[in-house]
């Protein structure tokens, strides 16, 4: 796919640029980003080349369709920092904009880099500054030796640790949905993204959807003594493995929380990676500056903060 070889050369030198020693998704990560669905959406895509042909800018614009997200799209733009300041970025977004409109979108979402020339022309294009991202890297090696605790080993009384790698086992699934739903308490700054309901059939659809573009997810869970699951956490590997994986998310249910389960199923997490990704070097998160209790529980497992990101939101008035 010749467009996907463009998309990976614009957000490379675009990455380069704006985010230096941040690694870029490599060619096969963006294929896989063009090539396969999302979950609970779809997506348009642009790409601007120069007099030479060769490729300039891109921009993708990702329209949600799931319940309670109906008017939400989100939007990646970038373009080679050797072609900015003639106005290819303000096309693809006037693009964009009228895509939206065509979809029927009332809100536009986008994040930049702090301090980058993104959040500079978010802006002056109107866009409004609705949450900021604290990015924090977890430094294994830096971890005390792998039979040494991190913070404590002990399983909070009433609740055992269960595991699995991809779909959900069968037994866990509508649990695990109910948990998910956790996150929609999440603090979100300003950020409008709706809110929504999982089912057993959305998590066990969103673990295909990462399975087919290739990566893998790791997933630890709390287990109360009654059944229901009182939270978990879930750990990224692009395309398999390589020395970052990705925090996804991270909950615990309210009627279970003050018990340190965050704590203990981290830690968990840690520890399996150890053992069966030892090629895993660090772990990145990111957390909302105002959720200060999930900050404070990466703090205390060793993650430091190392940049920011900005979320934009536009709204975008009926056509």
């Amino acid at each position: 796919m010749a467009e996907a070889a463009a998309w990976h050369q614009v957000v490379a030198a675009s990455m380069a640029h704006d985010l230096p020693g941040v690694p870029a998704p490599d060619p096969g990560q963006v294929h896989a980003q063009l090539t396969q669905p999302a979950l609970g959406s779809h997506r348009l895509i642009w790409l601007a080349t120069g007099a030479d042909g060769g490729p300039v800018g891109i921009a993708g614009l990702r329209v949600f369709t799931s319940p309670g997200q109906e008017h939400l799209s989100e939007l990646e733009l970038h373009v080679d920092p050797a072609h900015r300041r003639l106005g290819i970025g303000s096309l693809l977004l006037a693009e964009v904009v009228a895509a939206c409109h065509a979809e029927n979108r009332s809100s536009l979402i986008a994040a930049a880099a702090a301090d980058s020339p993104g959040e500079a022309f978010s802006e002056r294009r109107g866009f409004s500054r609705a949450l900021t991202l604290d990015h924090l890297l977890l430094r294994l090696d830096e971890l005390p030796d792998a039979d040494q605790p991190l913070t404590s080993d002990t399983a909070p009384p009433g609740y055992r640790l269960a595991g699995w790698t991809g779909t959900v086992p069968d037994e866990f699934a509508d649990a695990f949905a109910s948990a998910k739903t956790a996150m929609n308490d999440m603090p979100v700054g300003d950020m409008d993204y709706g809110s929504v309901a999982w089912d057993a059939d959305r998590v066990r659809a969103m673990a295909k959807v990462i399975a087919d573009r290739g990566d893998t997810l790791l997933t630890l869970a709390a287990v109360h003594d009654d059944g229901t699951m009182a939270g978990y956490t879930e750990v990224l590997l692009p395309q398999g493995s390589g020395p970052r994986a990705q925090q996804y998310d991270t909950a615990v249910v309210p009627a279970h929380r003050g018990h340190g389960l965050g704590v203990w199923v981290k830690t968990a997490m840690v520890r399996r990676l150890r053992a069966e990704h030892p090629d895993v070097v660090e772990i990145e998160t990111d957390n909302a500056e105002d959720n200060v209790h999930m900050l404070a529980v990466n703090h205390r497992l060793g993650y430091r903060s190392y940049r920011r990101t900005l979320e934009f939101q536009l709204d975008l008035p009926s056509a």
